[in-house]
This record gives C-alpha cells, structure tokens and sequence, in this order.
C-alpha cells in the first residue's frame, strides 16, 4: 500500500523526534503517501472531518539544514494551528543530504506542491488558496516553492497564494564561506564546479519579482544560525520589486520561538491570511 489510514490511532501518536501529539477529533489523516518515486518522498495529509465548501490548505515543510529533521516533528507548532482554523494539511517529507545532494531538496518540495495540487479535490482542498510554510531550510524550500520559476528547470511550479517564511535561507552562497559558513550548508552542496551558481539557483533572493505571492518572514534578530539580515534582504528586495511582503521581527528571539511566542505570531499570520483573502476571520 502506498499509504496508511491513521483515523483510530493518530489522537495520542507518538513520533521520533517529537512528543505524543494530540490531533483534533475532527481531523482525519492519511501518512505516508508516495508523492514521487524516492523512498523518502512522502507526504502525510491531515483533513478536517465533513463536507462543506473547499477549504484552504498549507504545505507544511520541516527544517534541519537540508541535513536532518522529519516531518514528524512539525505537527505541533506548524500543523495544529492550522488545523484548528479548518485547513487542510500537507506535511511533506524529502530527500536529505545523506540520500541526494543539492538542488534535490527543492526539486522535491516542487514535486510535493505539484502532487498536492493534483489532489486537491480528493481532498477538498480549495487551489486558490494553497499556502507553504516551514522554519529555517523549511522555510528556505517554502520560499523556494513559492518563487521558483519555471526558467530555473527544478521542476514544475505552483501557483502558491501566500509563504510563511520563519527564519529561513534566503541566500544559500552566503551560508557557503565567510563569516556565516555553516556546516549544513556545506553539506548540502559541497566543493564542486559550478558550486555558486548552483548556490543562485538554489536561493530565493535569486528569483524575487513584483508577480511573487505574498511573503510573510518571520525571524529573531538574534538568530545565530540563519543571520536576520537574510529575512531584512529578501523583504526589502520584494517590496523593492513591487511585491506584496512583510517582515515581523522577534525582538531578541533565536534560531527557533518558544510555544507561547508561536501562539502570538500565529495570531499575526492568521490577520495577514484574512487580508489577503485566503481565510475567513473567526
């Protein structure tokens, strides 16, 4: 089988890397859906229970440093809150390091977003109102499924309506040497020829435009991982083109936001989704 119907157990499931989660009585869940052809492109969907007009969506995407991590981790700080304002939920898996070297992580997401548009009426979901989310490389490959164009030849593009970009990489060549080398990067796209343009390639701020998605960044202006001045950069670059973007700062915050501080920026992206149109204010 290609999947598993998780309905009975998902309530009190416990995963690797993360503590038992509790899921909404009134969601229903598939896991491990084959999205393409590696062992490690999977996809769990989690769907409100009953019929009713087609609902947004997001496309959830851990982080790690293309090196590790597992979705598994994201269902309580990027799944539930969504969850829980009657989204359709795509938590999406892809290749790491150890099993395919940069850009394969992009081409997956890409694909992941491709399928999960195929799918959308299985699932009820409503394609206008499909948005991508994930911290850190989450974010990185929520951008990169937000603004990669079909120019790049990573795979095929989805129309996206808004990102939810938490601390991501907007510049994957500054992570490669300097003062904010960082292992993962090297790991995820080693010594080889071509490597910057391959590093352009693989960067959202290479692929900035005024008909980008709406972009919400949000990110601690003490983040010793993935610099802040990579969220101010990529902001100031959109709103220079004439997209629509916003930057939230956490004051003091770090690689990474602490429970209660996640419930008040989720009140923030949920008043910038109601703007835009993507759902409705309770």
């Amino acid at each position: 089988m290609r999947h598993a119907p998780l309905y009975a157990v998902f309530s009190t499931i416990a995963f690797a890397q993360a503590p038992a989660v509790k899921i909404p009585e009134n969601v229903e869940a598939e896991a491990n859906i084959a999205y393409a052809q590696y062992p490690e492109t999977k996809v769990d969907v989690y769907k409100p229970k009953g019929a009713g007009a087609k609902r947004p969506a997001v496309i959830v995407i851990h982080g790690g440093g293309w090196t590790g991590g597992a979705k598994e981790g994201m269902v309580a700080q990027y799944c539930l809150p969504y969850l829980e304002r009657g989204f359709v939920v795509a938590n999406v898996e892809y290749r790491l390091a150890k099993a395919a070297l940069a850009p394969a992580a992009v081409e997956d997401v890409l694909a992941a977003a491709q399928w999960f548009v195929r799918n959308a009426g299985k699932y009820g979901v409503d394609k206008k109102r499909i948005v991508v989310t994930g911290g850190s490389a989450g974010g990185h490959l929520s951008l990169m499924v937000g603004l990669t164009p079909k120019s790049a030849k990573l795979g095929k593009p989805t129309s996206i309506a808004a990102v939810i970009n938490f601390y991501g990489i907007t510049d994957v060549g500054d992570q490669l040497s300097g003062a904010n080398m960082r292992k993962y990067a090297v790991t995820w796209l080693p010594e080889q020829e071509g490597r910057y343009d391959l590093a352009r390639r693989v960067s959202p701020m290479t692929y900035v435009r005024r008909s980008a998605p709406p972009v919400l960044t949000l990110h601690g202006d003490a983040d010793q991982t993935v610099p802040y001045e990579h969220g101010v950069r990529l902001t100031k670059a959109l709103r220079d083109a004439g997209a629509d973007a916003e930057l939230i700062t956490v004051a003091g915050g770090k690689h990474g936001f602490p429970p209660e501080k996640m419930k008040e920026l989720y009140a923030d992206i949920f008043r910038f989704l109601e703007k835009r149109g993507i759902v409705k204010p309770l």
